[in-house]
């Protein structure tokens, strides 16, 4: 287990619109505003784009990732966790979403990336005082949180 303990900075709220794209739009909200760690959570309506369903098979390292398509508009609501890149120093969403329309539901992960469709809401509350960044794992091939400087 990796603990770092942080405290609370800036709150911002975006509104985002058919312009934007997800995770890209709140990569470089992030990236302008110098926001290096956050807690993100948003809701509203995204189309087009894949979402990560699960590895096909969770034995096998590295995973082979499951892609759905979405194509029509979903309602959506979503969490994630921001933190920068070890290598690049940019920042990075870790994202998963919760994705309806009429009676189907999908879940998973954005990363691939999702157009929003008129509105997505976006809460991000700034963390600071960790000193956690995203490394790719040799093993799984994710980018894993883990200390940016060893403590």
């Amino acid at each position: 287990m990796i603990v770092s303990e942080g405290r609370l900075g800036r709150v911002f709220v975006l509104r985002l619109g058919d312009d934007d794209r997800i995770p890209d739009a709140i990569e470089a909200f992030a990236g302008t505003r110098e926001v290096r760690s956050a807690v993100v959570l948003a809701l509203g309506g995204l189309e087009n784009g894949n979402l990560v369903v699960g590895p096909e098979d969770g034995a096998a390292m590295p995973p082979l990732a499951m892609l759905t398509a979405i194509g029509n508009v979903h309602e959506a609501a979503c969490v994630g966790t921001l933190f920068p890149d070890a290598a690049s120093g940019r920042p990075t969403l870790h994202m998963h979403a919760v994705l309806g329309r009429g009676e189907d539901t999908r879940a998973g992960c954005v990363r691939p990336g999702l157009d929003v469709w008129k509105i997505f809401e976006v809460v991000v509350l700034e963390i600071l005082g960790t000193d956690l960044a995203r490394a790719k794992d040799p093993e799984t091939g994710f980018h894993l949180l883990g200390w940016a400087k060893r403590p």
